[in-house]
């Protein structure tokens, strides 16, 4: 004989869909493990907070993780590319320990570090052993003919 009781489970149902509004279709907005940031929009109020939690991210990552010095130099920080792969890193590793996660975070963010650590080594290419030597930054400065782009983006391309 079991001890199940259909009452029970009906108390429990009705428990959990007390607060339940089958009218709206908005989930949670409260975020899931780290913040995202937009490098390209961070203001300096933000600054100095989003850097120095990367940074310690970043020393912790290289140190846990035995990242050798040539994918992730000292001077990772002034390194565009690098930055944005480190913090894309950083944000889904804190996602994915967070306390919310089913159990199946870890082992994806491991899968994503496998497929990130070439893309690390691509980011910074080397060069920065013996101190910071700045890359050549691509410019777009006076490289396109104006006139071109302007007939070429005023046509349809469906062809």
């Amino acid at each position: 004989m079991s001890d199940f009781d259909p009452a029970d489970v009906d108390a429990l149902l009705a428990q959990e869909l007390s607060g339940f509004d089958p009218h709206s279709r908005h989930g949670g907005s409260a975020p899931i493990g780290g913040l995202v940031t937009n490098w390209r929009e961070l203001t300096a109020d933000e600054a100095a907070e989003r850097w120095n939690v990367l940074r310690a991210w970043v020393e912790w990552f290289t140190v846990r993780y035995n990242i050798p010095l040539s994918v992730v130099p000292t001077c990772w920080w002034k390194h565009g590319h690098l930055v944005e792969e480190l913090s894309a890193l950083h944000t889904a590793h804190v996602a994915a320990f967070d306390s919310s996660d089913a159990g199946f975070g870890p082992i994806g963010w491991h899968e994503r570090l496998a497929i990130a650590t070439p893309r690390l080594a691509r980011a910074y290419g080397g060069g920065c052993n013996n101190g910071h030597k700045p890359a050549k930054p691509r410019t777009w400065t006076d490289v396109t003919d104006e006139q071109e782009w302007t007939a070429w983006a005023s046509q349809g391309h469906a062809q």
